[in-house]
């Protein structure tokens, strides 16, 4: 079973392919100008993050009209909503939207929430060819007052020719504080849309690497995982992740961990 493929992008709701997680899904909703989508939540807890365009969204008796803004991922930081467990919603284009749906198991009956760009946290990681700038949009440690059972979800952005995720880390053992389970999705965009960038994606039985390209996703259940884009180009990576504690807490591969423990000094020389 591969564990990267292309995500349509065809109007309305579009599902993956296939997926080897158990907990976390990732689908794409694409909307026009006055088109509704209703869905129901059921068991699951859903973060809607807008990629692009402007959405209104009835969750229960919750209205949230007209939210959004950004024509694309690469034009500043996202709205986005969070819908809990056992709720009925509907989601309505205004000019056209698309969004992403991140969800996992919950059994949270929490208030549906908006998560607006000035509560998206932003920070820079790494150092020189593997620094990187992230959002943080829903996490424990940035967001602590917004409730959430599993879901962890936030925005990478790659200089040209840079790496991410860098040393190639894994979270899929409950080791804490060193190491936790945590499933895990990239959705990548690149700007200009003709780039390319590649990923890489190891355990102890496989290694394996694939070419990114507008619209693919790497699904990590286990296991290593880096990237890397083409110079000339800036790589976005929504990244979602689940798993039986919202704690971001990974390992590196022994192999390289070296290469991160020199950040501070790269830092202070200025790369």
């Amino acid at each position: 079973m591969s564990n990267f493929l292309s995500v349509a992008t065809l109007p309305g709701l579009n599902n993956l392919a296939m997926n080897p997680c158990k907990l976390l899904n990732f689908q794409l909703l694409n909307l026009s100008d006055g088109e509704t989508f209703d869905g129901e939540s059921g068991e699951r807890e859903i973060l809607a993050v807008i990629l692009g365009g402007k959405a209104t969204f009835t969750i229960g008796d919750q209205f949230f009209e007209r939210l959004g803004g950004r024509p694309n991922v690469f034009s500043g930081k996202p709205y986005s909503v969070y819908i809990p467990c056992q709720a009925d919603f509907s989601i309505t284009g205004n000019g056209g939207a698309e969004i992403a749906l991140a969800s996992a198991p919950s059994d949270l009956l929490s208030a549906p929430y908006i998560i607006p760009p000035e509560k998206v946290t932003g920070a820079s990681g790494g150092a020189a060819n593997f620094k990187r700038t992230f959002f943080h949009i829903l996490t424990l440690a940035s967001q602590p007052e917004l409730p959430a059972r599993r879901l962890i979800v936030g925005e990478t952005f790659l200089p040209s020719g840079n790496w991410g995720a860098y040393p190639p880390h894994r979270h899929e053992k409950d080791n804490l504080p060193f190491e936790a389970f945590l499933e895990e999705m990239y959705f990548f965009r690149i700007n200009p849309p003709d780039g390319f960038g590649m990923t890489r994606y190891y355990t102890d039985e496989m290694d394996t690497s694939y070419v990114v390209h507008n619209d693919t996703i790497l699904m990590a259940p286990g296991g290593y995982h880096t990237v890397v884009g083409a110079p000339g180009y800036t790589t976005y990576i929504l990244w979602i992740m689940a798993g039986n504690q919202r704690v971001m807490a990974s390992v590196d591969d022994p192999a390289q961990a070296w290469v991160g423990r020199t950040v501070p000094m790269l830092q202070e020389l200025g790369h």
